[in-house]
């Protein structure tokens, strides 16, 4: 096994998933290495896999117990996955680059679709055109998906408009809002409760659930905000209903 899986953990989650634990550290390097596990778990999935489900520094690799029991009845369902998730981890005796697919997202900061940028600005002693700059000039890489549907939790943003979760949380968010809570961006793909400071919004669906994928977001992607104007956020809006 090579050096960068040395402090690989499995945990059972009940009897039909095992978590795999790479590390502790929330860096581009793991989600490479977890990005990849995934992508060998797709390619070379063994029978009873559901899915693979990346998260920060952990794979969640879910499975049905009850076919691997009458394919592998003198071994239980999780020892079986350990092992087989345990040879996939030798093949990756060096961390390969995943290849990672660019998504460009428009974003109306500001104003009724960005409520909180005035407060992420005065905090951080900055103006709003400031935070605007600093939040759409970083590339921003989607760690994983969870919370709600296609919600991707993404890092990368510039450290100097991190801003702490409101201490309230608002009982609804109005669907396609940017937001930033902490080091951490992230888009709400629907209208749901949330502790967020919103600082935008996009016209961009991010879950559609008659497409394949339907999330547009995937763990592993790398984001490019695009500042709009209200007209230019309208017009696409327009062009997309």
């Amino acid at each position: 096994m090579g050096k960068e899986f040395k402090h690989v953990k499995f945990k059972p989650l009940g009897d039909s998933a095992v978590m795999v634990q790479i590390g502790n550290t929330i860096d581009p390097s793991n989600c490479t290495i977890l990005q990849n596990l995934a992508s060998l778990l797709e390619e070379q999935p063994f029978e009873g896999f559901i899915e693979a489900v990346p998260a920060y520094t952990n794979i969640t690799i879910y499975y049905n117990p009850y076919t691997l029991f009458k394919v592998n009845g003198n071994v239980t369902s999780y020892s079986f996955v350990c092992q087989y998730v345990q040879q996939l981890i030798t093949q990756m005796t060096t961390v390969k680059q995943h290849t990672q697919r660019v998504v460009e997202i428009p974003v109306v900061y500001g104003g009724e679709y960005g409520p909180d940028l005035e407060y992420v600005a005065e905090i951080n002693g900055l103006t709003t055109d400031e935070v605007i700059q600093l939040h759409s000039e970083n590339e921003c890489l989607v760690y994983m998906l969870g919370f709600a549907p296609g919600f991707a939790f993404m890092g990368g943003m510039n450290e100097a408009i991190a801003t702490p979760r409101k201490e309230t949380p608002r009982l609804a968010i109005p669907a396609l809002s940017v937001g930033i809570a902490g080091k951490q961006t992230g888009i709400y793909p629907f209208e749901t409760p949330g502790g967020w400071q919103i600082i935008g919004r996009t016209p961009l669906d991010l879950f559609l659930p008659n497409e394949t994928p339907p999330s547009l977001l995937q763990a592993g992607d790398c984001i490019r905000f695009k500042p709009i104007s209200e007209k230019e956020y309208k017009q696409l809006k327009e062009t997309r209903s």
